[in-house]
């Protein structure tokens, strides 16, 4: 079956959704609100060894909240990452040239993943085996290295080589500027896909619209809802011990650490919500969910990895989503204005771009 999308503009320019700079009063920060991370460079350094974190401790003129990931590899600089810019960091933790920096060895990241798994591997072993783990506050350390392949199926990783820690980011209010347009004729919340590549942002964006929905926005209309999240990576609410990290709202339960597919069908049972979020579909298993978790009247915000409409369209899982109708919006977020620039928002049943 073969799906067309003809998308007509009918207002508006593309929209960068910057991080705030000003201060926000009591009042406005129910809706709108800069990033209050709860991690610092203190609160990371505690993840690594020695050496990383003496470095880090004494990092200068990098501030945190610039920070989108840290980068160890084997033999080669440590690397922080901002929105625009590689930074290479000295024995002194200051920025240096690559061939001045400090140079990972394999110690540094053993001793790393050895704290990040609170010393045991075994116990990580299942999120390994899809080249992640998770550390409190929703932050998702990447991980390579050797693959322990049986029968066709990747076990476990060894000779760890490289960690990826992405920093998450809670940016209250960016939901705000395209909530309305997610809102149908019948004021309800329409079923809505975010897609972007990585680090554009969509993970942000959705733990800002579960917050908004679940709490409501009384000056578009919109009564609180009640939430379900199934955060299979433990990314979106970055619970800790039973207790989330982040604000995901005043009606919203989180099922955490638990497989989409079987999530979903867990909580529409369970907790009886009105919307069910999650994160980066794509398993077949999961179109199956969402499918069943509809016929109960539930709402669906999902993210997935794609660039645009086309992209997504040419992945056989978003591609069965879309030619059943699923989706009502789609909001394509990229990083050309920094992360968070939405490069369009289109309603699916009628074609038009928002």
């Amino acid at each position: 079956m073969s799906l067309h999308y003809t998308l007509s503009v009918i207002k508006g320019p593309k929209v960068t959704i910057p991080i705030p700079k000003r201060k926000f009063s009591e009042a406005e920060e129910s809706t709108s609100s800069p990033d209050k991370s709860p991690v610092l460079w203190t609160d990371m350094a505690r993840w690594f060894g020695e050496d990383i974190r003496s470095i880090i401790d004494n990092i200068k003129g990098v501030p945190f909240q610039d920070v989108e990931e840290i980068r160890l590899r084997v033999g080669q600089p440590l690397m922080v990452r901002t929105s625009d810019q590689d930074l290479f960091l000295n024995r002194d933790g200051e920025v240096t040239s690559p061939e001045k920096a400090y140079f990972a060895i394999p110690e540094d990241l053993a001793c790393a993943l050895e704290r990040m798994t609170h010393s045991s591997l075994y116990a990580a072993e299942e999120d390994l085996k899809q080249g992640f783990i998770t550390l409190p506050g929703g932050n998702r350390v990447g991980v390579t290295g050797e693959a322990v392949v049986v029968q066709g199926k990747i076990q476990t990783l060894k000779h760890v080589s490289g960690l990826n820690v992405r920093i998450a980011r809670e940016i209250k209010g960016q939901g705000l500027k395209i909530l309305p347009l997610l809102i149908g004729t019948d004021g309800r919340f329409c079923h809505t896909l975010l897609i972007s590549p990585p680090r554009a942002g969509k993970t942000t964006l959705l733990r800002d619209l579960i917050r908004l929905l679940s709490n409501g926005v009384p000056k578009i209309g919109l009564n609180g809802q009640t939430v379900g999240v199934v955060d299979e990576r433990g990314e979106l609410a970055g619970m800790w011990q039973g207790v989330p990290t982040y604000n995901l709202g005043y009606r919203t339960d989180v099922l955490d650490g638990c497989p989409k597919a079987s999530g979903m069908n867990m909580i529409v049972r369970s907790m009886a919500p009105q919307v069910v979020a999650m994160d980066e579909l794509g398993h077949t298993d999961d179109v199956t969910a969402i499918m069943d978790a509809l016929r109960t009247g539930v709402r669906i915000l999902s993210t997935a990895h794609a660039s645009s409409l086309e992209e997504a369209l040419n992945r056989p899982t978003l591609a069965r989503l879309m030619e059943q109708r699923v989706f009502e919006r789609l909001v394509v977020l990229s990083r050309k204005h920094g992360p968070g620039t939405i490069e369009g928002v289109y309603d699916l049943k009628t074609g038009r771009v928002l």
